[in-house]
């Protein structure tokens, strides 16, 4: 080869390799962004379905360790020294440990579990271990909610695939909190929602109402896995899929009311509900086997509630009493201002335990710490009455044709009875003058 043909096809593969570079990672960051959102599963046909996940299985692990709780009291300091590999398994071994699960609620395996397992324990397993630190505070809460209301104590877990246990997460479509209360739904449930206070993001009372509401929905359809679908996508859209379903299988004997049966007939993210919230409870179970550790959490071992009858600032009980303002916010997610309403109604404050004592001791002096500058809005304001007040005089509008009106000057009843009178002084010519006329063509 010449050398001139050399340089020839050097100069073409400097030109292009650039382009077809550019093209490549266009194609790779295309696939990378789909893989975030869906999934895509065979059927035993051999057809292709797209399968969405929850929303809170594309939070970014960042925005999840800027919580003010993963940064200051959790970390990944534990002594763990498992690889960060994430091993295979067999189909055999994953049914073997969901049916090991101590629960109430059916937990099968599927493909579609299946692709929900590997999410957990792959691409998201850096966010599970975040979680496994963070439920140490929340699952107590959560359990002593679910107990109450004698439900099945699997469904804890509901909240990592509603939230990602981010008590101040808000969907596309404004549900709210670690349960992800829309508000309408909120509201029916008891949780208070104004401009300073959203009980969505209390975790105890967001508890309470998410088992109230859970125990409501399985007095309706009976069956747990349709009462979480249902939990996602509203009672309306399970009861439309079961009917569906009948419509669809009138000569057969299927049991329409199973939640694998309407499966075809659910909106595409509830379609995979109901696989994550089994392989939430296969990965919070089985972690260890996947080589994901915990994070060490440093969160307060213990913590308690003040009720106030008093609005106050959480500036005030952060500079008085000592505590960072920022654990302040994450123990009290509920107050969307950081005041306290408690002049509305008595209202908790939660606090390290440790802190109690020292906060009742100094109360005085919390309320009266920078209380005109924290809560300005005031009780009573004066009216500014000493300057001259400006104004034009009435103008008077008399109504023309079409409907319009037009200026009208005002003038004094003298000049109006003037006026009246001239006008009846020339009625009264017409007429006389009328009736002379009509008098002549008698004659």
């Amino acid at each position: 080869m010449s050398k001139a043909v050399k340089s020839i096809l050097l100069f073409y593969i400097l030109l292009f390799l650039p382009i077809a570079m550019q093209a490549q990672v266009e194609v790779t960051e295309d696939e990378t962004e789909d893989d975030e959102d869906e999934i895509v599963v065979t059927d035993q046909k051999g057809n292709e379905e797209i399968i969405e996940f929850p929303e809170a299985m594309t939070f970014d692990l960042d925005s999840l360790l800027n919580l003010y709780m993963a940064k200051t009291y959790l970390s990944d300091d534990s002594d763990c020294n498992m690889p960060d590999v994430n091993p295979t398994y067999s189909k055999e071994e994953y049914i073997e440990r969901l049916s090991r699960m101590p629960c109430v609620m059916e937990m099968p395996y599927n493909e579609v579990v299946q692709k929900f397992i590997d999410r957990y324990s792959g691409r998201l397993r850096h966010s599970i271990s975040y979680m496994l630190g963070a439920s140490n505070f929340y699952m107590p809460i959560f359990e002593e909610a679910l107990e109450i209301y004698q439900l099945p104590l699997e469904l804890k877990y509901l909240p990592i695939i509603e939230s990602a246990l981010n008590p101040n997460a808000v969907s596309r479509v404004g549900a709210t909190g670690l349960w992800q209360f829309m508000l309408t739904t909120g509201r029916q449930y008891g949780l208070n929602v104004n401009s300073l206070l959203d009980e969505r993001r209390d975790p105890q009372k967001a508890s309470l109402a998410a088992a109230r509401y859970l125990s409501d929905l399985y007095k309706i359809f009976g069956d747990w896995n349709l009462v979480i679908a249902a939990y996602n996508c509203g009672p309306e859209n399970i009861n439309k899929a079961i009917h569906r379903a009948q419509a669809a299988n009138k000569d057969s004997l299927i049991n329409v009311k199973d939640y694998w049966q309407i499966y075809p007939y659910l909106p595409k993210e509830t379609r995979g509900y109901v696989p994550a919230f089994i392989a939430a409870n296969y990965i919070m179970t089985y972690y260890s086997l996947h080589n994901i550790c915990p994070m060490a959490t440093r969160l307060p071992s213990k913590s308690d509630t003040i009720m106030l009858s008093r609005n106050v600032h959480l500036e005030q009980v952060a500079e008085v009493v000592g505590i960072n303002i920022d654990l302040l916010r994450s123990l009290n997610p509920m107050y969307r201002r950081d005041v306290v309403p408690g002049a509305t109604a008595p209202s908790p404050l939660r606090l390290p335990q440790t802190e109690i004592s020292k906060f009742i001791d100094l109360e005085d002096s919390v309320y009266n710490y920078k209380a005109t500058e924290l809560l300005s809005n005031r009780l009573e304001v004066a009216v500014k009455d000493d300057v001259p007040t400006y104004y034009h005089k009435s103008k008077r509008y008399a109504r023309g044709k079409k409907g319009r009106y037009s200026k009208r000057t005002k003038v004094s009843r003298k000049s109006r009875a003037t006026k009246k009178t001239k006008a009846k002084k020339t009625k009264a010519k017409t007429t006389k003058k009328r009736k002379s006329t009509k008098k002549r063509k008698r004659r």
